[in-house]
C-alpha cells in the first residue's frame, strides 16, 4: 500500500497538455501567462528550472605516502550549491530571473539565502511572483 505524503506547503504537482511537470497550480497558471507573452513577442527565451551556481564545490587535496612514491588524493568536502529559478526569460534586453511563491510569509530561510546569493555572485534580483 502506498501512503501519500503532503507536500512542505500543501502544494499539488501538475502535468500540463504538453507533458511538462510543474510544482504547483500557481507555478502552471504563470508558465500559461508567460507562454502567451512569448507568443505575443512581449518576452522571448522563455526557459524553466535554469540552474545557477551560488557556490563551488570545495576539494582537498593531501599526500599520501606509499612506499615507493608519494601520490596526491582529491577529496571533495563540499558540493557545489545551486538555485534553480522556476522561469527566465528576456525582456528588453534584460534577463528576469523569476520563482513563484505560495505567501511572503511562508519563505524559507534557505531561499532567502539562496536569493542574497544570487543577487552577490551573479548580480541578479529574483522577481518573486505570489
Amino acid at each position: 500500500m502506498t501512503t501519500k505524503t503532503r507536500s512542505k506547503y500543501g502544494n499539488v504537482r501538475v502535468v500540463a497538455e504538453d507533458g511538462q511537470v510543474f510544482h504547483s497550480k500557481k507555478e502552471k497558471a504563470r508558465y500559461d501567462v508567460l507562454k502567451k507573452m512569448e507568443e505575443k513577442g512581449e518576452i522571448w527565451n522563455l526557459r524553466r528550472q535554469v540552474r545557477y551556481t551560488l557556490l563551488p564545490p570545495v576539494f582537498e587535496t593531501k599526500q599520501i605516502r606509499l612506499k615507493t612514491m608519494i601520490k596526491e588524493k582529491v577529496t571533495q568536502l563540499y558540493r557545489e550549491t545551486t538555485y534553480a529559478a522556476d522561469f527566465v526569460y528576456m525582456k528588453d534586453g534584460v534577463e528576469i530571473v523569476e520563482d513563484v511563491k505560495a505567501s511572503k510569509a511562508f519563505q524559507d530561510p534557505l531561499y532567502k539565502l539562496k536569493k542574497k546569493l544570487m543577487y552577490m555572485m551573479h548580480n541578479i534580483t529574483i522577481k518573486e511572483i505570489y
